[in-house]
Order: structure tokens, then sequence, then C-alpha cells
């Protein structure tokens, strides 16, 4: 099946994933500008109607940017919408990205509404959703999303159990559409691999942490650089859903890593936990990849570096 129009003029198959916090328009501009797919939460433009602000200023940007680079490769915007009913600004974020006719919707948690989807596909627009087992890629493509993102196991942030080599095989078996894959994707030979075993795109997030343009205090990137895989927990305790985080972020907020309790699953709240210690400020999301990690560079550098090694794999694989 051939890919939506959306996605077909990258300079690497990756699409930048969507960081609570992390993700705002300079990171954003900045991967669009280098080619790739730049997202970010609707959530993170506070209050709600700075997100019309946000969507105005950096497509006024982009346009420039084309204009004076005809010949480069200018990704698209993707917005993240939680479609949770704890999310009170869904309707009107939704509103927001239809007025701009934001080209990509990554949806999460729980299948778009149909008059969610309605509204996007009414000007062209495309969803991604993300899913962490077969059970919910299976419920997102009944309600008739575009595409599907497949959060494997070792995906920074909120991420499932499964091997990506299983999620990715099974879901081909039934699925034939776009996949994006997540799961400790920081170099160019991971994305190779992940289109190797049968994703479109790869997804990465915690890569984009460590760059100048993340919107995340100095101690976290440094945080990211001095880390490796053993040094991220997978827990549930603070938001109710399990996600992996840095261990030296659950230390500095006073609590024990390896002795960590189970939250209520019932009780989704994307605060604290009872912890006091809010996620994602206080408790900093990252994948298994950070180890990695070993510099700051800005987007354009971590993108060409991105392209260098996608390119030597192929080249050793003779493809």
């Amino acid at each position: 099946m051939a890919l939506p129009a959306a996605l077909q003029n990258l300079s690497l198959p990756v699409i930048g994933s969507p960081m609570f916090i992390a993700s705002g328009p300079a990171l954003v501009a900045a991967q669009c500008k280098a080619g790739i797919v730049g997202s970010f939460p609707a959530l993170n433009a506070r209050p709600a109607e700075l997100l019309d602000v946000w969507l105005t200023d950096l497509q006024a940007e982009l346009a420039a940017y084309q204009a004076e680079h005809p010949n480069a490769k200018v990704g698209p915007i993707a917005v993240n919408q939680i479609v949770h009913q704890s999310n009170d600004r869904l309707a009107h974020d939704v509103a927001v990205c239809v007025k701009h006719k934001v080209p990509i919707i990554i949806s999460s948690l729980r299948a778009p509404p149909p008059e969610m989807m309605d509204a996007i596909h009414g000007y062209g627009g495309i969803v991604l959703h993300d899913v962490i087992s077969i059970r919910h890629a299976q419920k997102a493509l009944e309600a008739g999303v575009d595409g599907l993102i497949l959060v494997a196991a070792g995906a920074g942030g909120h991420a499932g159990p499964l091997s990506p080599f299983a999620l990715v095989g099974e879901v081909r078996k039934f699925f034939k559409g776009t996949i994006a894959l997540s799961g400790a994707i920081a170099t160019g030979d991971a994305i190779l691999a992940a289109q190797a075993m049968g994703a479109d795109f790869a997804y990465i997030g915690s890569r984009w942490l460590a760059t100048k343009e993340a919107h995340v205090d100095d101690a976290y990137r440094q945080a990211i650089v001095e880390s490796s895989a053993a040094d991220v927990v997978y827990t549930n305790l603070f938001t109710g859903v399990h996600g992996n985080y840095l261990k030296k972020s659950i230390v500095n907020a006073g609590l024990d890593p390896d002795n960590l309790p189970e939250a209520d699953k019932s009780k989704m709240n994307f605060g604290s936990g009872g912890t006091g210690a809010k996620a994602w400020r206080d408790i900093w999301g990252a994948g298994q990849g950070v180890g990695l990690m070993d510099d700051v560079p800005s987007v354009a550098q971590m993108v060409d570096r991105l392209q260098t090694e996608y390119q030597a794999a192929r080249k050793r694989l003779a493809l």
C-alpha cells in the first residue's frame, strides 16, 4: 500500500514522537526543517488558546523556510491528541487542528471517536494511532485510523512490554498500511532495522531530549547522556500506565527505584501517583536507547548523523 502523501517527501523515514513538556515549537521547527516529521502534544500549549498561536507561527516559519530553500525537504507537522475522558481540551484542540489543516494527527490512549475522524479526514488529514498490543491495534483500525504507531518494549515514556519483532510481525498479518515503530531507536542502523522487520518509519523520541532545541532542563539532558539501559525503570506508579523513566530522577524524588509500588490501574492520573513528584516534570521519561546517546547536538546535526549511519547500514547490506 502506498504511503500517505504527507509522509512521502522526508529526508529520513523518521517521525519525531511528541513528548510532554519537551516538544515545543523550537524542537518541532528544527525537526521539520531537517526533513522529518516534527510533532508535539496539543496539551503542551498552555493555556489552550496558545495552540492556535503555536500552529500559526510554526506554519509561517516553515513556509518561509521552504521559500528560502526551495529544494529542501521540509517535514510536516503532527499534533498529538490524548483521547481520554480526563482531557477536557480534546474537542477544542481538534477544532484548532482542523482550522490549521494539520496534516498528521497522532491519537493516543483510546481510538478516536467518529466525529474526530470525520473532521480530520474532511480536510485531507491523516490519523496515526499509537498502540502497545494487538487488541489495541485492531480497535484503532476498526475506528478507521490511517496508520499505526507500534510502541514496543524499551520506548521512552508510556511503552508496551512486547518485543518489536513480535509486535510488528503480528500486526503485519492483518494490516498492510502505514506502520511506525517505537522502542530504543537512537541510530541510523536502528531506523533501517525497523524497516527490515516490516515498519515504514522509525518513531523516535528520547534521542531528541538530548538536543539543544528540546524544552527540558540541562539536568535532564545531562542525565540522558550519563545513563544506560540499566538506568531505565519500567513502572506504572506515576501515571497509572506503564512507562520507562530515568532512575536518577526517581532517586532525586526521594523514592527507591528498585522498590516502587504498583499504581491502581483503574485510576489513570497523569500526575504523581501519590508520590508528590510530577510525571514528566520531576520524573523524567526516557527509553532504553539512552546508552547510545553521548552528546547534545542540534537537531540538524543529529539528523545528519542519522542519515550518515542509515546510508552506511544500507551500504553494508548492499541495499
